[in-house]
């Protein structure tokens, strides 16, 4: 009951492209890229903001 060896994740990475298909990963992969580099320009974009001091 040991980590997966490189055959086993060999075997994972096929079937995951024969069921969704080399097409589809790439989208999603594309997808993920758009949505780290919006997150980043929020990110830095918020920097620059001083919240407001609050007090009740």
């Amino acid at each position: 009951m040991g980590s997966f060896s490189l055959l086993h994740w060999g075997i994972v990475l096929l079937v995951v492209v024969l069921l969704f298909g080399s097409g589809k990963i790439s989208g999603l992969m594309g997808d993920v890229a758009k949505g780290i580099k919006s997150f980043k320009k929020n990110i830095k974009d918020d920097e620059g903001v001083i919240p407001p001091a609050g007090g009740a």
